[in-house]
């Protein structure tokens, strides 16, 4: 492995754990406006509520692509400029997008649902400058996935990459579940990025129209979620690509093998995926009545491929293995467990008759939340994990792991039902503070602020403990 790729690598992760530190901040603190434990207002709390969710999912899709990166650099050379490139763009369009939230008080949410971008604006510039951000960032990240595709056709045919050889058993390279995961998650990256730049175009035209023209709020509102909802099924998925590569070796296993019923479900994952996002429209009573049933459907199946698959193969791997608990096993092995878990609130969320009581409830952060928070965010810890044992001044202590695991799992289940208490009492999400109505919607904001604050103890604490054991390799 190069001395290059292990660096970049190492300051990618350095950047997301700092990263991540602050957007947890900001979602405390949202935490303790709702429960009545500060007074920040409801401008400030709805500028956090924007730079919160948009930080969150930016820092750990890139931490995917961070870790598919150096785990391809495995199987062959890799360009770099992709990856320098998208570190460059992420640094500066989360600064402009800071700007445009804190300086300039843009305040429409991290889903900038159409025309919310006119009219919590802030001041003039806050559409503008909050718009450049996001196309800095979505051309960077695109520009990114682009090369990581090229790179790998560079040696597969697509059919080859999407193991089609292995279902009908003609012959063809071996393709690991790595680059197969890898291949599938890139392209819907790149659908659901190209989409990000057709919203961006219309938004900034209606801004330079202002008063003359006017975007169709549907098709909007279709180009918003096929963005957002496919991003963060990508990026969990990336996460996923170097779990298959990591965790059979450390369980003393023989490495995975793509076999028909692999190459299937992740090839189903691959269209499930990109029309799942549909139930987010169930209430937009304009969407042709197709749409809706198939977005039921599609999310009913959208667990099913990739995750019966994972859940089986994590299982059989610790079953009767020499498995050595450390840090990144635990956390790949619990994460999965809880990425089932949310999964499972999501599909109950996508049935049509559950939606009408659920969706503007507590209950949607409640699933998003563990299956990210728990999930997704500790498939990338785990990465990290791994790195820093590989190459680390040392190993971290037997003691610390279970500090930190135990702060992690037991912070982040009692934060996340808080959560799923407050969306089966109907409490409202995306508000500010609670009405004597809803006053339980109080307590358990003051029970998610305990509980995200033992979780970001033990992130203080990995956060720590992983910098000093490696940042001495960027100067090495």
């Amino acid at each position: 492995m190069k001395t290059f790729d292990k660096k970049f690598t190492l300051l990618w992760l350095i950047t997301i754990l700092i990263v991540f530190l602050v957007a947890i901040a900001f979602g405390i603190t949202m935490r303790m406006e709702q429960a009545e434990m500060v007074d920040v207002g409801p401008l400030n709390f709805y500028i956090l509520m924007t730079s919160h969710g948009l930080l969150m999912a930016g820092v750990w899709f890139v931490a995917g692509m961070a870790g598919i990166q150096y785990i391809l650099s495995r199987y062959f050379e890799v360009p770099r400029w992709g990856s320098v490139v998208a570190y460059a763009c992420t640094l500066a369009g989360v600064v402009v997008l800071l700007i445009s939230t804190f300086l300039t008080k843009f305040h429409a949410g991290w889903y900038f649902l159409y025309p919310l971008p006119f009219y919590a604006k802030g001041a003039d510039s806050g559409p503008v400058l909050f718009l450049i951000a996001i196309a800095i960032l979505g051309a960077g990240w695109l520009l990114w996935s682009l090369v990581l595709l090229v790179t790998i056709l560079r040696k597969y045919t697509v059919t080859q990459a999407l193991a089609w050889h292995h279902i009908t058993g003609r012959p063809g390279p071996a393709v690991s579940p790595f680059i197969l995961i890898s291949f599938v998650s890139l392209i819907g990256v790149t659908a659901c990025l190209l989409a990000a730049v057709v919203l961006v175009i219309l938004y900034f035209i209606e801004l330079a129209r202002s008063g003359t023209m006017s975007n169709d709020p549907l098709l909007m509102k279709n180009l918003t979620f096929f963005f957002g909802h496919t991003l963060v099924n990508e990026m969990l998925y990336l996460g996923l690509a170097v779990l298959y590569e990591l965790f059979p070796k450390m369980a003393g296993k023989p490495a995975y093998k793509t076999s028909w019923y692999v190459a299937i479900s992740w090839n189903a994952t691959l269209l499930i995926v990109l029309f799942a996002y549909f139930h987010h429209l169930y209430m937009d009573f304009a969407q042709p009545v197709a749409f809706q049933f198939i977005g039921q459907v599609m999310s009913w199946f959208a667990p099913l491929p990739a995750a019966c698959v994972t859940i089986f193969s994590v299982l059989t791997t610790v079953y009767r293995s020499n498995m050595k608990w450390s840090l990144a096993s635990l956390l790949y092995f619990f994460g999965v467990m809880f990425w089932a878990v949310g999964g499972v609130g999501a599909i109950l969320d996508a049935v049509i008759a559950n939606n009408l009581v659920l969706h503007n409830t507590q209950w949607v952060p409640a699933h998003f939340h563990t299956y990210n928070l728990l999930g997704n965010v500790f498939f990338s810890l785990a990465f990290a994990s791994w790195f820093a044992d590989e190459y680390g001044s040392e190993k971290m202590a037997p003691s610390m792991v279970k500090v930190i695991f135990s702060l992690l799992v037991i912070g982040g289940t009692g934060f996340v039902i808080a959560f799923y208490l407050g969306g089966a009492l109907s409490v409202p999400r995306r508000v500010d503070m609670y009405s004597e109505t809803v006053d339980e919607g109080i307590s358990l904001a003051k029970m998610a602020v305990v509980f995200a604050s033992l979780y970001l103890v033990g992130m203080i604490m990995y956060t720590v403990d992983f910098t000093k054991r490696c940042a001495g390799q960027l100067f090495s």
